[in-house]
């Protein structure tokens, strides 16, 4: 009852946008600082490697800007993979190692890096000032290789040299790591944990395709033509590549109508009654404080965000003089009133996917944790995690807002009900959460908090004056802290 299932991954959703988004601007500030300190390492090694290395091959020009060609044509094959892309170039990389001097492999690689580079800049998918960066920082992962080879003594397409190539990868997939993980980090503050997974994916395919790439060199050494085996399996991965990246378009899409749909059906609300639409977006935005104080994934965080919004989407449902009336409810009327999770759950459910997901979590959103909640009695860790959190910010912002038939309470007695029905209404995690952000709201200079007094226990002017339950009293870090009061 902890989780809901993904409909759409939102942290997918966020890279891809992101990145997408990126690749059609200039750098700027920082990123433009890091990419041409990186860009600047690859023409410090390559260009050294190239004058001054040794080689015993010699191969016809026209090899040289085959190679050139082929590794713009493998750089468009993109399997988009989180905030990067694995590109089948080892298809050509490899061939490439056995058959031209080694020491300017990674300089063909820029040539055909920036080839292709020209090619997104022409069709607007590229900026131009990213391109001219984009091609030698991207074309690191051959210096790696080519040093192994060069060092090796440029060995031939055999038992030997296949051998070599294994250590050829490993020093590919050793320099790419460092490269993404630092260009990233010093760039954009991406934890390398974060790469792994992409990066892990990007590895495992050039992993697979170079042996199919040395296959190609071990023909090529009785048939040049052999280098061109690998052009079918590229255009079958170029097919793939394709479908993949219309799969994810699809995912954006749905993402952005989920969202499009929730907010529509906030306005909606908001548009029957005002309050509730103006109380639902107050609860919004303290269940994602209270969610990112609990830690909770980008899928539970985004699920929080739209359960806090359509929290109250069933009572479009109940009849509007009964939502406004200024007196105390009857008992028909409360039952009513109750039905509105359900209601909620039923309209979210006929839009499907996510929201259907929502939907059960709104259904949720009055259980208590005690059990005696409606409309399912669910108690403890039965009531997920994201209804418990909007239960708790819900409560407290009624608490705090002027209604049709009571006035608001205030904050010391709104804090002192959280506390007082912590286990018992609401889940304890969650008040402990909410308590310490609205102890920091307590905390900003720009609050009135001359009423609040020294906590013995954690030592922060944190403490309400008023008494709670006689002979305790609050604090907005501790909870309820058992000193007497006078």
């Amino acid at each position: 009852m902890r989780t809901a299932v993904a409909a759409v991954d939102p942290a997918l959703v966020e890279r891809l946008t992101e990145t997408r988004t990126r690749v059609a601007e200039a750098p700027v500030g920082r990123e433009a600082r890091v990419r041409i300190a990186v860009a600047a390492v690859f023409f410090a090694v390559a260009v050294p490697l190239a004058l001054l290395a040794g080689t015993h091959r010699h191969a016809a020009w026209w090899l040289y800007l085959a190679f050139a060609v082929g590794t713009a044509v493998a750089s468009s094959i993109e399997f988009e993979v989180g905030a990067g892309a694995a590109i089948p170039t080892e298809l050509v990389l490899v061939p490439m190692l056995f058959t031209l001097p080694a020491r300017v492999v990674p300089l063909v690689v820029l040539g055909g890096l920036a080839l292709a580079g020209a090619r997104e800049v022409a069709t607007g998918d590229l900026s131009l000032s990213r391109a001219a960066v984009w091609a030698p920082l991207t074309s690191l992962f051959a210096v790696g290789p080519a040093l192994v080879v060069v060092a090796a003594g440029e060995p031939r397409a055999d038992l030997r040299g296949g051998a070599i190539l294994g250590l050829a990868v490993a020093a590919q997939f050793a320099v790419d790591a460092t490269v993404s993980s630092a260009t990233q980090w010093l760039a954009h503050r991406v934890s390398p944990l974060e790469l792994m997974g992409p990066l892990g994916w990007t590895f495992a395919i050039d992993a697979l395709l170079a042996p199919l790439g040395f296959v190609a060199a071990v023909a090529a050494r009785v048939e040049e033509a052999a280098l061109l085996l690998p052009i079918p399996l590229a255009a079958l991965l170029a097919l793939f590549a394709r479908e993949r990246r219309d799969r994810l378009d699809s995912v954006l899409e749905l993402s952005a109508a989920y969202r499009g749909t929730a907010f529509l059906l906030g306005d909606v609300v908001e548009a029957d009654d005002a309050y509730t639409g103006h109380h639902s977006r107050q609860v919004v935005e303290l269940s994602l404080e209270v969610a990112d104080r609990l830690a909770l994934g980008a899928h539970d965080r985004l699920l929080t965000e739209l359960t806090a919004l359509l929290h109250d989407v069933g009572k479009l449902r109940v009849p509007g003089e009964i939502i406004n009336k200024p007196g105390p409810l009857t008992a028909e009327e409360r039952a009513i009133v109750n039905t509105h999770t359900i209601e909620g759950e039923r309209m979210l459910r006929r839009v499907g996917g996510l929201l259907a997901d929502v939907g059960r979590i709104v259904r949720s959103c009055h259980e208590r944790w005690d059990g005696s909640g409606y409309p399912d009695g669910l108690r403890g860790r039965e009531i997920p995690l994201v209804a418990s959190i909007v239960c708790a910010c819900d409560a407290y912002n009624a608490m705090t807002t002027d209604r049709p038939y009571r006035r608001s309470l205030g904050r010391d007695a709104a804090v002192a009900e959280l506390v007082a029905n912590r286990g018992t209404q609401f889940e304890p995690d969650v008040v402990d959460a909410l308590l310490a952000i609205l102890g920091e709201r307590r905390e900003e200079p720009s609050a009135a908090a001359g009423s609040l007094l020294a906590c013995p226990h954690c030592g922060h002017h944190a403490m309400l004056d008023a008494p709670v339950q006689e002979r305790y009293r609050v604090c907005l870090r501790c909870g309820l802290v058992p000193i007497p009061v006078g």
